[in-house]
C-alpha cells in the first residue's frame, strides 16, 4: 500500500508537532529536577505545557484543512 504525499506531509507535520510537546515535557522535567516534590511554577508550566500542544494541534489542523483545500 502506498502513502500518497497528502498523507505524508499530514503525518510528519503532526509528528513534528508531538515531538516538541514531548520535548517540552522533558525540558520541564530537567528544569524543575523531575522529583516526587514539583514545584508550584514546574505544576504551571507542565499545565502551560499542556494547553500550548493543545493550542497547536488545533492550529496544525487548520492549516492542514486549508491546505488540503489549496490542492483540490
Amino acid at each position: 500500500m502506498e502513502i500518497d504525499a497528502e498523507v505524508r506531509r499530514q503525518t510528519i507535520i503532526s509528528l513534528v508537532a508531538v515531538g516538541l510537546f514531548v520535548a517540552s515535557l522533558v525540558t520541564i522535567g530537567i528544569v524543575y529536577n523531575g522529583g516526587d516534590d514539583l514545584p508550584e511554577t514546574g505544576a504551571l508550566a507542565l499545565v502551560a505545557a499542556l494547553a500550548g500542544f493543545i493550542l497547536l494541534m488545533a492550529v496544525v489542523g487548520v492549516v492542514l484543512e486549508r491546505l488540503n483545500d489549496a490542492d483540490e
